[in-house]
């Protein structure tokens, strides 16, 4: 393997150890904890990993952590009561609705229900024109990760072709608003993209967003390209026997080719949670009048 990986691991850890001194630093300027609260509607077995995950490292780094779990025929209208119970609540600093939602609820209608000040997924439309305009916000947690992964790696970002492909709210837009923020030449490609594997020989950053199984071959990638993979797909083993988890670019083929790459599972992945922590100790900074980079 010619690439030199950047693993999330040793990454994802050191955020932790800093949030975790950081919540000691605000419990003793305020008197209390920072808190977040995680609303999961359904019984989606992903999703419910997802929040026992979030809840265990939540509590580990010294925060409140709080669940609560609706039916899957849960109303819009009843979440809706939920979350502006939540936004009154001066106990809560960070609210995340687990994604996905049922079917008759509106995600966009509950995004926008929450408070911009404790939505820790930065997904408000009020957090994201603040992303897109520069303005200091709360960032969603992958794009968030993905910039720390490439100052860890050393990777000089200013003046850089940078390609996202990938345009959901949750990753690309706002990963090309982060790039663009810190001065990189930002393309972005999605399904209408003509001649995609030119436009990745041309970029010396790759952020992989597309959610398709091994999309992105080596063979499209430069050998100064640093490539950042978010995908996690499940696919068939190839000796057929259960499944396994593999990113959106082939890594096989990328890692003999480019200057360094993500690994999936171990890569962006792990740096999502930590990142969530981030953002809720830095809401509930912002909510109480402290720069959260002082403590």
């Amino acid at each position: 393997m010619a690439a030199t990986l950047i693993e999330g691991k040793p990454i994802a850890l050191e955020i932790r150890a800093e949030v975790a001194a950081k919540v000691k630093a605000f419990q003793a300027k305020t008197g209390r904890l920072p808190g977040l609260t995680v609303v999961l509607v359904g019984d989606d077995p992903a999703s419910q990993v997802y929040v026992r995950n979030k809840g265990v490292l939540t509590r580990e780094a010294g925060m409140i952590s709080d669940e609560i779990r609706l039916p899957a025929t849960t109303s819009q209208a009843e979440l809706l009561h939920v979350v502006r119970q939540l936004n009154a609540d001066p106990e809560v600093d960070g609210i995340l609705v687990q994604m996905p939602l049922p079917k008759q609820i509106d995600t966009q209608a509950v995004i926008e229900a929450i408070d911009p000040a404790k939505d820790v997924d930065g997904l408000h439309p009020v957090n994201a024109g603040k992303l897109a305009q520069g303005i200091e916000a709360l960032t969603p947690c992958t794009p968030k990760g993905c910039m720390i992964m490439l100052e860890k790696a050393g990777v000089n970002v200013a003046g850089a072709n940078a390609l996202v492909i990938g345009r959901s709210i949750l990753v690309g837009r706002p990963m090309a608003a982060l790039l663009i923020g810190a001065s990189a030449t930002v393309t972005v490609a999605h399904s209408k993209t003509r001649d995609l594997p030119e436009l990745c020989k041309r970029a010396e950053i790759v952020i992989a967003a597309v959610g398709r199984p091994e999309m992105v071959r080596g063979e499209w990638l430069s050998h100064n390209a640093v490539v950042i993979d978010v995908g996690i797909n499940r696919v068939p083993k190839e000796d057929g026997a259960g499944t396994k988890l593999v990113g959106d670019v082939h890594f096989p083929s990328a890692a003999e080719v480019v200057r360094a790459i993500t690994p999936v599972p171990g890569g962006v992945g792990l740096m999502t949670t930590a990142c969530l922590l981030q953002n809720t100790l830095t809401a509930a900074c912002w909510r109480s009048g402290i720069d959260p980079n002082g403590l």
